[in-house]
C-alpha cells in the first residue's frame, strides 16, 4: 500500500511517500520550498522585470505570497486575481481591492488578458508537480490514498476576529473528541475526509478542490498542520511514554507555535502563538503557566497570538516533560524546561506526514493495519528487496 502525505507550512512542503512494503526509515522524502515561498519568489521576479501578473486558482496559503503581493502593486506593477485566488489574502476582497490595490476579474476576464500577462496558478497541493518530480527518479505516483495538511484559519464572519475564530474552531473539535480514550485518538479527530471538510474550513477545501481538478481519485484526507505534527511527535517512543503520565508537547513552525498538553485522557489544554512574536523566555513562561493551569485566553490572544484554553485544572507534577519539534524548534534551546527534542521515525521534519498516517488509520480502518503496523516499527523491507 501507498500513502502519499504532504505537510504544508509556510517556509516548506515536507513530502512522505509512504509504501507498508517498506521499512519507515525508507521511505522516500522530499523537504522543498512551501507553495506560498514559490509564489513570493515568483512575484517579486516579476516585480523586478516590470511584468504584469494575473492569479488564478485556488485559494492558498498567503504570508509570503501577500507580502510579495503587496510589494508589486506598491513598485507600480499590475496585479489581476480571481475572486478565489484573491481570498489567499483575506476573505474579504473588497479589503483586497481597496487597500492591496489588486484588481479583481472573473476567471474568463483572466483568461482574456494580455497574452504578456504572467499568469500564476496558485494551489497548496501540486500533485502534478509532485507527480513530476517522482517520476524524475523513476517513481510512478499511483497511490491507494493522500493526506495533506495546511493551516487554515478558516472563514470567519464579518466583524469576527480571524485569531479568534481558528481558536474557536480548535477548541470545538478538542470538546468534540473529548470522548476518545486516548491522546493519539483525539488528535486524529482533527482529520477530515474530503467529502466532510466543515464550510467554513476554506482552505482545506480548496486543498480537497484542487486535488480533484488534478485528477486524485485515490482516498484524500485534509488535516491542520499543527494538531498533524503534534500526533506524529507522539511517534516518538520517549514522547509516547510520557503522555500516559502526562506531557507537554511543542510544534514550533515557521509561522506560528501550537503546544498541547497531554494525559492519560487526552487533551488537556492548549495554547497558539506566532512564532515571531515570541521568544524564549516569554515561551517558557507560557509554557510553565499552561503545566498549572493558570494559563488565560487573554495572556495569548491580547499579546497577539491565537488564544489559550485549559481543561484540566490540575497542575502537571513537576518536572514538566516538555517535547519540542517544528522548523524553529531551535527558540526552546536552552530552555528552562530541559526539552526533549523529538524525532519520530528519525526525522523531525516528517513529524506532520507521519500525523497524517496515523489520522488516515483512524479514519479509514481499512489502511489501519500496515500503517500502524510501519508507524511501530514493524518489520519492513529494504527498497532493494521489493524490486
Amino acid at each position: 500500500m501507498r500513502v502519499l502525505t504532504v505537510d504544508i507550512g509556510t517556509g516548506t512542503q515536507d513530502i512522505f511517500l509512504y509504501d507498508s512494503a517498506l521499512d519507515l526509515e525508507n521511505g522516500y522524502k522530499l523537504v522543498m520550498p512551501s507553495p506560498t515561498m514559490m509564489v513570493n519568489r515568483r512575484l517579486k521576479a516579476a516585480t523586478a522585470r516590470r511584468e504584469a501578473v494575473a492569479l488564478t486558482g485556488y485559494l492558498m496559503g498567503g504570508g509570503p505570497s501577500q507580502w510579495a503581493a503587496r510589494d508589486h502593486v506598491r513598485a507600480g506593477g499590475v496585479l489581476y486575481a480571481t475572486p478565489q485566488a484573491a481570498r489567499t489574502f483575506n476573505d474579504d476582497l473588497d479589503y483586497v481591492a481597496r487597500d492591496m490595490g489588486v484588481r479583481l476579474v472573473s476567471d474568463d476576464e483572466a483568461l482574456a488578458l494580455d497574452p504578456a500577462v504572467v499568469r500564476l496558478e496558485l494551489k497548496d497541493f501540486d500533485y502534478a508537480l509532485i507527480a513530476r518530480a517522482c517520476e524524475q527518479f523513476g517513481l510512478s505516483l499511483q497511490v491507494d490514498a493522500a493526506a495533506v495538511a495546511v493551516f487554515d484559519h478558516g472563514d470567519a464572519p464579518p466583524g469576527y476576529s480571524d485569531r479568534q475564530f481558528r481558536f474557536d474552531y480548535l477548541d470545538a473539535h478538542c470538546r468534540a473528541v473529548a470522548g476518545r480514550a486516548r491522546a493519539e485518538a483525539q488528535l486524529a479527530g482533527f482529520a477530515h475526509r474530503a467529502a466532510d471538510i466543515p464550510a467554513s474550513m476554506t482552505r482545506l477545501r480548496a486543498v480537497a478542490a484542487a486535488a480533484q481538478a488534478q485528477g486524485l481519485e485515490a482516498p484524500l484526507l485534509v488535516m491542520d498542520t499543527a494538531p498533524a505534527a503534534v500526533l506524529g511527535t507522539l511517534l516518538d517512543a520517549r514522547v509516547g511514554a510520557a503522555v500516559e503520565t502526562g506531557a507537554l508537547v511543542a510544534n514550533v513552525g515557521n509561522f506560528h507555535c501550537l503546544v498541547f498538553r497531554l494525559g492519560a485522557g487526552g487533551v488537556e489544554g492548549i495554547f497558539e502563538h506566532h512564532t515571531g512574536e515570541l521568544t524564549r523566555a516569554k515561551l517558557d513562561s507560557f509554557i510553565s503557566a499552561l503545566a498549572r493551569s493558570t494559563l488565560q485566553n487573554r495572556d495569548v490572544f491580547d499579546d497577539m497570538g491565537h488564544g489559550a484554553l485549559v481543561y484540566d485544572p490540575r497542575p502537571l507534577d513537576e518536572p514538566y516533560f516538555l517535547a519540542v519539534a517544528g522548523p524553529r524548534r531551535a527558540l526552546l534551546q536552552g530552555s528552562a524546561h530541559r526539552p526533549y527534542f523529538a524525532a519520530p521515525g528519525g526525522d523531525m521534519m516528517l513529524a506532520g506526514c507521519f500525523g497524517l498516517l496515523r489520522a488516515l488509520a483512524e479514519a479509514w480502518p481499512e489502511f489501519g493495519e500496515p500503517i500502524l503496523r510501519s508507524l511501530a516499527g514493524g518489520g519492513g523491507l529494504a527498497p532493494w528487496e521489493t524490486n
